[in-house]
């Protein structure tokens, strides 16, 4: 019996050991996303991403060490980030609750938001188009996440259903063809995408260019409203809420649709149906280069190259998470960048449209967020973040030259916030 009652006690003493044991090696992988220790941020969200898509969870440290990632540990994680270049760092249990603990103190601006499943994502972008062609396109692909590329033919036939995120290319809306005609009418390009635009409407069952895509556009409307998170730069911004606020309203001229646009069609315009902009003012000229008053191009021609830099505001982690996570990055100040649109009239944005990123000196708003029924929207202005005036024909930026790019973080931010579990927000 004696020999019995010291057999089970040593049993149990071996199983708390055992225990005890595998308390102090669970572990996680912390991803840092300060300025210093971090060597890719932008393939870091890949990493996270991947993590998710693997069946894992994941925590978004938010303003801890600039927006850093807790992952569940695994020799297959590890290995992700040694083939993707992310520096990385292997944790225990007991240091993963002391970070914790402190993000959790409500004298820190941070917090842990859970990120659940890794959203399904798709590119509103022509099938022919480059990767190049379109930041977003391209820093997807640097990233290793996922996507599809949908266009007109899905858009009107429902696919949108199957995704949870959706990126506009830089598109024309409006049915003016990207208002190149000025610069490139005769060009060869111009006269195929042209044509292309115009058989693709007729193939739809729509007798013009305008028409179709305002369809287009309001299925996309219904997307967000339905609960769809939608991200969009450059032209993509202003001249998705331009056919918005002109349906039924003729603002094409004739080279564009073969007849005449409405007389007094400015007095005609909806501004309850735009998602961010009010009160802008069409440009009617189709030789001018632009599409209305909201855009800052022309001026903004007093601020320099050198200078050129927009801050992002700060929000409070604990009762704002959204736009704290659009928001993470390793620096505050970003650098400004150009694109047919390049930035927003803060006189034009809507007032429940949050202005996340901004130039203060000339009411310049350059990255802009709002919720439209249940789903929300990001607008950034820009074609390029590491192009400053990306132009027709120019060679693609190399993002293996840029892993850290700022810009370029805030764009895969609003990626992976449909992942994480929502708290209602507060501002």
């Amino acid at each position: 019996m004696r020999k019995l009652n010291v057999y089970i006690f040593k049993k149990i003493i071996v199983i708390i050991v055992l225990l005890c044991t595998s308390s102090i090696y669970a572990s996680f992988i912390l991803i840092p996303m300060d300025a210093i220790t971090q060597t890719n941020h932008l393939k870091a969200y890949g990493i996270t991403y991947w993590s998710l898509q693997k069946g894992n969870t994941a925590k978004w440290l938010l303003n801890y060490e600039g927006g850093s990632f807790l992952l569940e540990d695994n020799e297959a994680t590890r290995n992700e980030c040694k083939i993707r270049g992310v520096t990385y760092q292997v944790i225990s249990d007991t240091q993963a609750e002391i970070i914790l603990e402190e993000i959790s103190s409500p004298s820190k601006n941070m917090e842990a938001v859970l990120l659940e499943k890794a959203p399904k994502i798709a590119v509103y972008s022509p099938k022919d188009k480059m990767p190049w062609d379109d930041a977003v396109t391209m820093v997807l692909t640097y990233a290793e996440i996922p996507f599809d590329v949908v266009y007109d033919e899905e858009v009107l036939d429902e696919k949108l259903l199957l995704y949870e995120w959706l990126h506009l290319h830089h598109e024309d809306f409006t049915g003016q063809f990207g208002k190149f005609y000025g610069s490139y009418r005769t060009a060869p390009w111009y006269i195929e995408q042209k044509k292309s635009a115009e058989q693709l409407a007729t193939k739809l069952g729509y007798s013009k260019v305008s028409q179709e895509k305002l369809a287009v556009s309001l299925k996309i409307r219904d997307f967000v409203i339905g609960g769809g998170f939608m991200f969009a730069m450059c032209s993509a911004t202003d001249s998705f809420d331009i056919a918005l606020a002109a349906e039924g309203v003729d603002i094409c001229e004739s080279m564009f649709d073969g007849d005449p646009s409405e007389i007094d069609y400015q007095n005609k315009i909806d501004f309850n149906k735009t998602f961010a902009f009010k009160d802008f003012t069409l440009v009617r000229n189709p030789v001018e280069y632009e599409f209305s008053s909201i855009d800052m191009t022309r001026k903004r021609q007093q601020i320099k190259r050198t200078a050129d830099y927009f801050s992002l505001k700060e929000y409070s982690a604990k009762w704002d998470p959204i736009p704290t996570m659009l928001c993470q990055n390793h620096t505050q100040l970003v650098k400004g960048f150009m694109g047919q649109t390049t930035s927003f009239d803060r006189d034009e944005v809507k007032s429940n449209v949050l202005v996340m990123g901004e130039v203060t000196a000339n009411r310049e708003a350059r990255y802009i967020h709002g919720v439209k029924g249940k789903g929300m929207f990001t607008f950034y202005g820009g074609h390029d973040p590491e192009d400053y005036q990306h132009r027709v024909g120019d060679p693609k930026t190399e993002l293996d030259l840029h892993p850290n790019s700022p810009g370029y973080r805030l764009i895969l931010n609003n990626v992976l916030f449909p992942a994480a579990k929502k708290k209602k927000q507060k501002t």
